[in-house]
């Protein structure tokens, strides 16, 4: 419970010019050390070393981590971003000094052929893999596994032995002279100086030393966080990718809706037109109907008039040619008792 409480209150004090005063500070504050709170900035792996940065100009506080721990099992908080750009500035200033410490020993030393210069790396490479596998020896030891760390020094001295034969291949191609000056090498993980005769002793010290050891583990922590931010860069552009399909079906599925509501309405539309419009359309047909009636019924009236009319008019046609046939036969026979009367009377 006391823990818990001291999580909640999440309170550390902030220096306010010359006196502190305590603020109440959530992990999410700008102020925040985000490497802090992934357990990877450098102020805190270098920390009692001879390149020990001191303070980091922002808040550290354990409780802090604690509640980011808890936080980021519940949601993605991307703290990662903040932690890759701190520590990419961090490695690119050590690799800086590390070029220019080489420009200085190629201008101070001097200077050999490119044969010469190959056989002197060899060394170093191997006076690094004997410091690396004592250091290594030694951490098997302090944590009891004597038999492991046993393996790992018969592994140096098979080293050892490949080292005596380079260091002579090195001896006898170049003078005595030269030999002897001590040859120096920049460390590529951390920047330190080693020399081409640094004994075992020394070599253990600074390959298992917490500087090279700070070093390398800020380097993987930096290619750890930069595989996490890809992975949740991916995977977050495939939840974006999916929920813009969801959406895509959302807006199908509504304009499929709308499009059937508004058919619906025009349909409820046209049918209430519909509605209103049929007394006026049944009492339009109605009408037209009467006139279409009427219509016909004056026709047929016009035409039994018509026929009638014309009834008449043959009757009168046929009774005057009557009449004129019976004149024309009635002249026809007076002309023929004259006739007959003018013969009769020239017979006489």
């Amino acid at each position: 419970m006391i823990f818990k409480a001291v999580m909640n209150i999440q309170t550390i004090y902030l220096p306010s010019g010359r006196d502190e005063t305590r603020q109440r500070v959530k992990f999410s504050d700008e102020r925040v050390c985000k490497s802090h709170l992934l357990n990877c900035c450098p102020h805190d792996i270098l920390s009692g070393t001879r390149m020990d940065l001191g303070e980091c100009s922002k808040i550290h506080d354990l409780a802090l981590r604690a509640d980011y721990e808890i936080a980021s099992k519940e949601r993605d908080l991307f703290f990662e971003l903040d932690a890759v750009d701190h520590l990419e500035s961090f490695i690119a200033d050590c690799d800086r000094r590390t070029e220019l410490a080489k420009k200085r020993l190629a201008e101070t030393q001097e200077e050999i052929s490119a044969e010469v210069a190959a056989k002197a790396e060899k060394v170093h490479e191997l006076n690094e893999d004997i410091g690396k596998l004592l250091a290594k020896a030694e951490q098997l030891g302090a944590e009891g596994n004597v038999d492991e760390a046993q393996k790992v020094l018969q592994e140096v001295e098979k080293v050892r032995t490949t080292k005596k034969d380079a260091e002579e291949e090195y001896r006898n191609s170049m003078p005595a002279s030269s030999f002897q000056q001590q040859k120096l090498r920049v460390c590529e993980v951390c920047s330190a100086y080693l020399g081409l005769h640094d004994n075992d002793r020394r070599l253990a010290d600074h390959f298992g030393g917490k500087l090279h050891l700070g070093f390398i583990q800020i380097r993987e922590k930096l290619d750890q966080l930069k595989k996490t931010v890809v992975d949740k860069q991916e995977k977050r552009n495939q939840e974006r990718l999916k929920r813009r399909e969801e959406r895509e079906k959302e807006e199908k599925v509504k304009k499929r809706s709308r499009s059937r509501e508004r058919r619906a309405r025009r349909r409820s539309r046209s049918a209430s037109r519909e509605k209103r419009r049929s007394p006026s359309r049944d009492r339009e047909r109605r009408r037209r109907h009467r006139s279409r009636s009427r219509s016909r019924s004056r026709g047929h009236r016009h035409s039994h008039e018509q026929g009638s009319r014309h009834k008449s008019s043959r009757d009168r046609e046929r009774s005057s040619r009557d009449q004129s046939r019976e004149r024309r036969d009635g002249m026809n026979g007076r002309s023929d008792s004259r006739r007959a009367d003018d013969r009769g009377s020239g017979d006489f």
